[in-house]
């Protein structure tokens, strides 16, 4: 709907405040959840003794095996792939 109003030159200051609120709540929410990840991925980091991107770039190609641990290390690096690309993008804004 805003994207609507937008194209047909509908603005508002008060939508912009408060996209700009939203996109600053969105933001201190992916870098809370991104520190968490963090978290989560060095510990596997700790137990295996290799990062996550090797980790997950060798799980992929099956080297590693498909251990429960390994799935889930795997799922959280994902996760985490995919938040800092929406960092990337709310940083862009």
């Amino acid at each position: 709907m805003l994207e609507r109003l937008y194209r047909h030159g509908i603005w508002s200051e008060v939508f912009d405040r408060t996209i700009d609120k939203l996109l600053a709540v969105e933001m201190e929410q992916a870098l809370v959840e991104k520190e968490e990840l963090e978290k989560r991925l060095a510990i596997y980091e700790a137990q295996y003794g290799m990062d996550s991107a090797d980790f997950y770039r060798r799980f992929r190609v099956g080297e590693l095996g498909d251990e429960m641990e390994f799935v889930e290390w795997s799922v959280f690096y994902e996760m985490y792939q995919a938040l800092l690309q929406r960092l990337e993008i709310l940083r862009a804004e």
